[in-house]
């Protein structure tokens, strides 16, 4: 696995799920690494103390992506403590349910708000900082539901397929200055977002469904797995890989029945 040592990565969304471990894999691979929650720097505390635990390198941040200033303060920060920026992975992002005709406009705009102009307020107050090292990987996270409809998500559906364009065009407009612009897109993943779900009674007959529709025969691919990937292109193998969205999700989108 690539080294990442002397790098520094600040990681949106690192204080849970696959953010943490993405966090996690970066820090014990050498990089110093900006764990950043959306509300407190508490809630990135145990993830910070993991990745100092095994030698590597982590300070907590905290906030909000939907929030334009509150983003540029934090990558100054950060470059400040660290001395710059190599890496930036955009994580943070919300996954709720928007039936059409039955969808309050809060939940809307936080979806859009936090996976769509999250994104882009990272993007936007990281480039400048990428741009003076001469060099750079930014990592967008997207998702299977970015590239398939899934009934019921429309608004979820739509802030991940804008991602994958987002993705596409930074990747263009940002090559000529070695930065390197790429997103996953995974699949059903294990997190503590869906615990409920794995481990429910109730919810048996719906895994027994989304068992049945997933070629691998595994419903819920491992947070490890997705981080694996997301190391790929952030490192230097990824060199020439520019705009890319890899889907990471069981084979779900290769194939309907």
């Amino acid at each position: 696995m690539s080294d990442f040592k002397g790098k520094v990565a600040l990681v949106t969304g690192g204080s849970s799920g696959i953010g943490a471990t993405v966090a996690k894999a970066l820090g014990a691979r050498g990089a110093h690494v900006a764990i950043v929650a959306s509300s407190s720097v508490a809630k990135a505390a145990p993830v910070v103390d993991a990745v100092n635990a095994t030698g590597g390198t982590a300070r907590a941040y905290a906030a909000d992506v939907r929030d334009e200033v509150a983003v540029t303060a934090l990558l100054d920060q950060v470059v400040a403590d660290f001395g710059g920026l190599d890496i930036l992975v955009n994580a943070a992002g919300v996954f709720e349910p928007s039936p059409i005709g039955d969808t309050a406009s809060d939940t809307m705009n936080r979806m859009v708000d936090i996976n769509l102009k999250g994104t882009w307020n990272c993007l936007q107050a990281a480039v400048p900082h990428l741009k003076a090292r001469g060099r750079g990987k930014v990592l967008n996270f997207a998702s299977v539901a970015g590239t398939i409809g899934v009934k019921g998500f429309a608004v979820y559906c739509a802030s991940k397929a804008a991602i994958v364009m987002m993705t596409r065009v930074a990747g263009a407009e940002l090559a000529p200055f070695g930065i390197n612009v790429n997103a996953v897109a995974p699949g059903n993943t294990e997190t503590p977002m869906n615990e409920a779900l794995r481990t429910a009674p109730e919810m048996a007959e719906v895994l027994d469904g989304m068992r049945r529709m997933t070629p691998s025969g595994i419903t819920f691919s491992k947070p490890e797995e997705i981080a694996g990937a997301a190391l790929y292109l952030l490192s230097d193998a990824a060199r020439p890989v520019f705009g890319t969205t890899l889907v990471i999700d069981e084979g779900i989108s290769a194939a309907i029945g």
